[in-house]
């Protein structure tokens, strides 16, 4: 199984350019999940008109968006219990606060909020942040994609 998976869009509206992302990269995706941060509902439109959407909301967005997504879930998808949360506060400790954010077991936890990729395993739990496509403070504009074999194995694309 194949995701696309983006964080931290952060945009008033879908630009050209990141339609252009989004159906390159994630046209053969089964799904896309967003770990946050949207920041307009035109960007939740867009996004689930291509694909099925699995999201939560961020911090930076409005009412109608935290109406409408929580702020984590768990999700099973290829036989994997995935957490998605955007988390939240300093980067520093950003993983093992939002570990604790799930009572349950979870194979992987999907986050956003930084804006930096990450892409690891600790122990048994994977951890992947997609990056943002579109406002990286220190990283260049990255998304993620996510393998579900196997195993999980996360791949982050620099934009």
């Amino acid at each position: 199984m194949k995701i696309g998976v983006l964080s931290d869009t952060h945009l008033r509206e879908p630009t050209p350019d990141f339609k252009k992302m989004a159906e390159v990269h994630f046209r053969d995706v089964e799904m896309i999940v967003h770990a946050g941060d949207f920041v307009d509902w035109s960007v939740v439109q867009y996004l689930s008109g291509l694909k099925e959407l699995v999201a939560v909301c961020g911090n930076m967005d409005p009412s109608e968006i935290r109406k409408f997504f929580p702020q984590k879930r768990t999700v099973e998808l290829g036989g994997f219990r995935i957490g998605l949360i955007h988390g939240g506060g300093a980067p520093f400790g950003m993983e093992s606060r939002i570990k604790e954010e799930f009572d349950e077991e979870v194979d992987a936890i999907l986050y956003g909020h930084t804006h930096t990729p990450a892409n690891h395993r600790v122990k048994n739990l994977f951890f992947f942040n997609p990056g943002s496509p579109t406002r990286s403070f220190l990283n260049q504009p990255t998304l993620g994609i996510l393998h579900l074999n196997e195993k999980i194995e996360g791949e982050i694309i620099t934009l």
